[in-house]
């Protein structure tokens, strides 16, 4: 124990009645950011209540009645372990050490949501429909929020790169805050009767894989891309010549070039021409390139005198838009990870020499505008001993004879990374108790195959995180958007939302909440949130309250083939009924053969819980129903809620 004095005498009394004065953010000890003011814990899970203080020294950590006794490491870190508060309500979290004390304001037990995914999770209050009317009603000192900031890693972070805090909800703090999550957690609020934390932590355009830790990836055989990004913490240099190894075959195989005859090295047979300027290729009045999504080689001289090659030099090109991978000498240097950003690059010893230098630079455009885009100004060697060569201007290019898909990426990327968000978002949340995990993403892993393994791999991973083999994991299926089509046809979107839907069918404590109805054509990031929001509420009263809901809303269970030639499609999770609307017939069906192109409209009876389709003669194996981008659709249950993009064999006839 510590020596008895006027501070530590303090916990002789009740803390829930004492505060504290100011502990300025440098004393020791303090809380990590998940138990700092305003903070909610789990009810019902273990609480690892983690901090920092002086190293080696010894900290009284209170939780409500209970006081562990904890020596913090040499780094400084302590945790103190306790049961489970089964109580929801406020709580007393304080500390003490001989370097200090501080105390945790205005704590209460509840229950605490994680959510995380892309953009349309990410998109703010502010810029959802009604803002300023839910904005102005948003108060609510039982509802807390936590926004963890954007952060790539290589490794997993014990703590935030830039700490988050919990805030009350209100117009300040609700604003900025993710739409879905913040609608969500507002609509449990009033069924579960107990304070609610919402962590929203997202990504726009980020694949899952970025989100899935060295664990997931191995169970989907991605070990090796979690060891290069582990090596690239330790050994960058090292990590982009393995990468560019890569690149460099899968572009031989692709294109059957012979080696050093590629594009990148230096006297290559490649047409060159004079780029008109430094921005989007779009914009260079070459009709070629108007609406060009591909790959555009670019070249630029450099001549450096003896004494400047042997100095360590940096690489400054600007944004490389939309990815970009660069060769000085036929000598790989590194590929640009992060689009949204100017590319910054620390040239490798040895690459550079004294006379001519050639720097060539492949860019690949998947969408809108692409390029070289600079700004000019920003664009230069930078040399070590002082001095700048400017490189905005005197460059070459000539457009990709093949620009193949699938390009590799470096798996240190942030939306298209092997656990990097998982490293820098996720990880630092340590063992957090949560009562379930909000999932919206999808959009970026359009037409990649194994979708629902990485699901079931991410999923496991987090649940050993946050110690909860039981956590319940909503995702929810994807929004219409892009063209509505007139006839049938194979649909990347579509297939998504059925992987989705499998995804969380298969889980035992899965939960769907379907937005196919909520979408806009025009619009990947349609602004209707709220029912995205109470969807996915009562998506997660069923796995994580138990409450006697559909988890998933109405699915197809299977398709009988029928003898007068004629199919039932049966459904399950329905509250009530099927019904149609605005037609007594519901539409979005397809009878389909086996063939590729084999599939036909019809129209479908309602029946109950089942759908009734007549024969047309022709054989039909499977049945697809919704089956595009942005499909017309008038089927919903009676909660109501709609039925999603699926696709079923026919079983035998009965």
């Amino acid at each position: 124990m510590f020596p008895r004095n006027p501070v530590f005498c303090i916990f002789g009394l009740t803390v829930s009645h004492v505060v504290l004065g100011a502990v300025p953010a440098s004393a020791s000890p303090r809380f990590d950011p998940l138990f700092g003011d305003h903070a909610v814990i789990q009810r019902g899970h273990p609480v690892t209540v983690t901090g920092r203080a002086d190293p080696a020294e010894m900290v009284e950590v209170r939780l409500a009645s209970e006081v562990r006794q904890v020596r913090a490491g040499r780094d400084g870190r302590f945790e103190a372990q306790f049961g489970p508060i089964s109580a929801a309500g406020p709580v007393a979290l304080a500390a003490r050490a001989p370097s200090g004390s501080v105390t945790a304001q205005d704590v209460a037990v509840g229950d605490v949501f994680l959510c995380s995914g892309q953009s349309n999770m990410e998109l703010e209050v502010r810029n959802a429909q009604d803002a300023v009317g839910q904005i102005r009603a948003s108060a609510d000192g039982q509802l807390r929020l936590m926004l963890v900031p954007r952060a790539v890693a290589d490794d997993p972070l014990r703590d935030f790169r830039q700490a988050p805090a919990w805030r009350r909800a209100g117009p300040e703090s609700v604003a900025d805050f993710s739409a879905a999550c913040y609608y969500m957690a507002r609509e449990l609020r009033k069924t579960a009767g107990v304070p609610i934390g919402a962590i929203a932590s997202s990504w726009g355009g980020s694949r899952i894989s970025p989100w899935m830790g060295s664990r997931a990836q191995a169970a989907v055989g991605q070990t090796a891309q979690s060891a290069l990004v582990s090596l690239h913490g330790r050994d960058p240099f090292a990590a982009e010549r393995a990468a560019s190894a890569q690149w460099e075959k899968w572009w031989r195989t692709e294109t059957g070039e012979a080696a050093g005859k590629e594009p990148w090295q230096p006297d290559s047979a490649v047409a060159w021409q004079d780029v008109p300027r430094i921005g989007p290729w779009e914009e260079w009045g070459v009709p070629a390139l108007a609406n060009y999504n591909g790959m555009v080689w670019y070249r630029r001289e450099i001549d450096l005198t003896a004494a400047q090659a042997k100095e360590a030099a940096t690489l400054s090109l600007g944004l490389l838009d939309d990815v970009g991978r660069v060769w000085i000498n036929g000598r790989p240097v590194a590929m640009s990870a992060r689009s949204w950003q100017p590319s910054i690059f620390d040239v490798p010893p040895g690459v550079l020499k004294a006379g001519r230098n050639v720097l060539i630079v492949n860019v690949q455009d998947n969408y809108a505008n692409g390029g070289l885009s600079g700004p000019a100004d920003v664009m230069e060697l930078r040399l070590a001993q002082g001095g700048e060569l400017p490189l905005g201007d005197g460059w070459r290019y000539a457009v990709a004879a093949r620009s193949p898909a699938g390009a590799p990426r470096v798996p240190w990327g942030d939306t298209t990374g092997s656990g990097t968000l998982y490293n820098g978002m996720i990880a630092p949340l340590g063992p957090i108790g949560l009562k379930g995990v909000a999932w919206y993403q999808g959009e970026s892993d359009v037409d990649l195959p194994g979708y629902a393994d990485r699901m079931k791999a991410m999923m496991a991973d987090w649940r050993r995180q946050f110690g909860a083999p039981d956590l319940a994991f909503v995702a929810v299926q994807l929004a219409a958007y892009g063209a509505p089509v007139t006839q049938p046809g194979e649909s990347g979107w579509a297939a998504m939302r059925h992987e989705q839907y499998r995804s969380m069918a298969q889980d035992a404590h899965g939960g769907l909440a379907t937005a196919i109805d909520l979408g806009d054509p025009f619009d990947i990031h349609p602004g209707e949130k709220q029912e995205v929001g109470r969807r996915l509420a009562r998506a997660m009263r069923a796995v994580a309250y138990g409450e006697t809901v559909s988890r998933t809303g109405p699915q197809a269970e299977r398709v009988v083939a029928m003898a007068d030639g004629g199919v039932a499609v049966e459904f399950t999770g329905l509250t009530g009924s099927l019904h149609t609307r605005s037609a007594a017939q519901a539409i979005g069906f397809e009878l389909c053969g086996a063939a590729s192109g084999s599939c036909r409209f019809v129209p479908g009876r309602v029946e109950g819980a089942r759908v009734l389709l007549a024969g047309d003669g022709r054989p039909v194996t499977r049945i697809r129903y919704a089956w595009a981008e942005s499909p017309v659709i008038n089927l919903y249950d009676e909660a109501p809620l709609p039925v999603g993009s699926f696709e079923i064999p026919v079983t035998a006839a009965r």
